[in-house]
């Protein structure tokens, strides 16, 4: 009796001491340390695909995939749009798009030139602007696409500064083939379709007055034929200086509201951003700060500095993926340097799903791998918007935990805003989430009951995770139309569109169930799923209350908002000197090493 009462003595003292431990664990996961610094990496048209935390077994990308070991890996992390300018709208006010008119009704659905006059309204709140409030340091450095004039070319309306960023150092519009001499352009082909009928039309037109007018069969003063020509070659003359100069036009660095090298210089351009990242760290050690690194990796033009060029299995593409990673290393390593790794956020993510579409003029692929996931970039199948989502905060949420519950980058915003005890907008619908319960266990599904997919302004798509199933519905409305019928993209269009002939129209919706067909292959019937016509009624219910919570606003892709205005064009010098200015210091300095 004696020795069975010592040896239950001993088990219950092991019990109490692993429920202290576990108590003990329980509170640093739960404890949230006031005012953390947050980092935010995006990346630019990165597959999910891409990572080895998400599979990838070729490419390596230790200092992401370390993100993922030692945080939590989101593994239906969503973009709340496939194309860059609204999804990047979405993440910085954690809404739909469509809500700030950020979502285009026409064809093109992103900001192409410098001098537009659309942008991020300034009646939206962006989530920099509330944790600046809060007396955070706030930084952007990388690619903005949201902006940048309004009315005259240096009233920065849409300017990063003018969102609650207190610095600014990179592109205001994005990484074009156009902007790096010898990779061809995203415009031509689209240019020569759109002109080639008008040109025609016009020199035939000019050509047959000539003759009638020689013949005698009408007389008609020369100055109308003058006028005629001049009417025509004026808006030609005026394309033709534009896209001949839109490298200089267009591609250029800022710091704040200043232009330092137009055009931008694509030399040691990774490591310039990631030493202003390091420094803008160091300079804010002793008080909150708000980093986000916006890389131009993996957008085309591709680029790579010498260290990292042809060094990947994966050509142009792979070595810029793993000088980001590089980039990411470095960023970590400083946290460390200064011990900050405990007290700070750090989200990784990709603005869309990879440019499946994107080879290069001599055959090479110059996009993206999206796993098992269905079509990329400017689609709403899985591959354009399930997007890598990691997050790490040593002591804080889970390390080395998968979560596959529906999330979306939308999600950032009120998850930082409450982090940082500000107060969230009340006078707005806020779409995202608070993420934070999610990733530290304290509940196990996600909030987003319902996602809308919308492809510009058109709603495409909606996905449905009911509360009582692990079922993840997906419907259709519309798809695109592949071009070639039997591949995985638009490579006739270098992207697919979202209206019109572009599109197929599906009545009833298409249906997918994600937890069991991922990759949307086969989908759902009434003869194949007995819940066919409740789950769509359900959604049709759902899609009427989202409509009903929308309201009009400016559209700020509308074609006079999208098109190049002259009088906008910032120029660090003048046009008659090509807008030639070269003032960044960093853009002599020799390489950073990789080791």
């Amino acid at each position: 009796v004696f020795h069975f009462f010592l040896h239950t003595r001993k088990k219950m003292r092991l019990l109490s001491f692993l429920i202290m431990c576990q108590c003990a664990i329980n509170s640093v996961n739960t404890h949230h340390i006031p005012n953390p610094n947050v980092i935010l990496l995006m990346a630019d048209d990165l597959g999910i695909g891409d990572l080895g935390c998400y599979g990838n077994r070729t490419l390596r990308t230790p200092n992401i995939d370390r993100l993922a070991e030692e945080g939590v890996t989101l593994t239906q992390h969503i973009a709340a749009s496939p194309l860059c300018t609204p999804s990047r709208a979405a993440f910085l006010t954690g809404r739909y798009p469509i809500r700030s008119g950020m979502a285009a009704f026409s064809r093109v659905g992103v900001f192409l030139f410098s001098a537009s006059s659309g942008g991020l309204p300034s009646e939206e709140i962006t989530f920099s602007e509330l944790l600046k409030q809060r007396g955070y340091a706030t930084a952007l450095i990388g690619k903005w696409h949201l902006g940048m004039n309004c009315e005259s070319s240096n009233d920065f309306c849409h300017h990063p500064l003018s969102h609650g960023f207190d610095y600014f150092y990179g592109l205001t519009v994005t990484n074009f083939r156009d902007c790096k001499p010898g990779q061809g352009s995203v415009f031509l082909k689209g240019v020569q379709k759109s002109l080639v009928i008008p040109i025609q039309i016009a020199g035939i037109t000019l050509v047959s007055l000539a003759i009638v007018q020689y013949i005698g069969l009408l007389k008609l003063p020369f100055q109308v034929l003058g006028y005629c020509l001049l009417i025509t070659a004026i808006p030609l003359a005026v394309l033709i200086f534009f896209f001949y100069h839109f490298r200089h036009l267009n591609c250029f660095l800022m710091r704040n509201h200043q232009i330092i090298q137009q055009p931008l210089s694509y030399e040691n351009l990774t490591q310039r951003l990631t030493k202003e990242a390091m420094q803008f760290i160091g300079r804010n050690t002793d008080a909150p700060f708000l980093l986000v690194l916006s890389y131009l990796h993996v957008h085309t033009a591709l680029y790579a500095s010498k260290n990292f060029r042809g060094k990947s299995k994966h050509g142009l593409y792979g070595d810029a993926v793993e000088e980001m990673d590089w980039s990411v290393g470095q960023v970590l390593d400083v946290l460390e340097k200064y011990n900050l790794s405990k007290n700070t956020l750090v989200y990784f993510t990709s603005d869309q799903g990879a440019h499946v579409e994107e080879i290069s003029s001599s055959g090479e692929v110059h996009g993206g791998y999206n796993g098992i996931y269905k079509g990329g970039k400017s689609m709403n199948w899985e591959g354009g918007i399930r997007v890598p989502g990691l997050l790490r905060w040593p002591g804080v949420i889970q390390a080395g935990a998968y979560m596959d519950e529906p999330t979306s980058n939308m999600d950032i915003f009120p998850t930082i805003v409450n982090l940082a005890e500000a107060q969230l907008p009340s006078d707005r619908i806020i779409d995202g989430h608070d993420l934070m319960p999610l990733l530290q266990g304290k509940v196990t599904r996600s909030k987003h009951e319902f996602l809308f997919h919308y492809c510009n302004a058109y709603l495409n798509a909606v996905r449905w995770h009911p509360g009582n199933s692990k079922s993840v519905w997906k419907v259709f409305f519309f798809t695109p139309n592949f071009s070639p019928e039997d591949s995985n993209g638009c490579y006739d269009s270098h992207v697919c569109f979202c209206h019109g002939g572009f599109i197929t129209q599906h009545d009833p919706p298409l249906l997918f169930d994600l937890s069991r067909d991922p990759e949307e292959k086969v989908p759902l019937t009434p003869e194949t799923e007995s819940h066919f016509y409740e789950i769509l009624r359900v959604i049709h219910l759902a899609v009427d209350n989202h409509t009903r919570s929308l309201h009009a606003v400016p559209d700020q892709l509308s074609w006079d908002n999208l098109l190049w205005k002259p009088w906008l064009q910032p120029c660090c010098s003048s046009l008659f000197q090509s807008c030639y200015c070269d003032y960044d210091s960093e853009g002599s300095l020799s390489e950073v090493h990789s080791g």
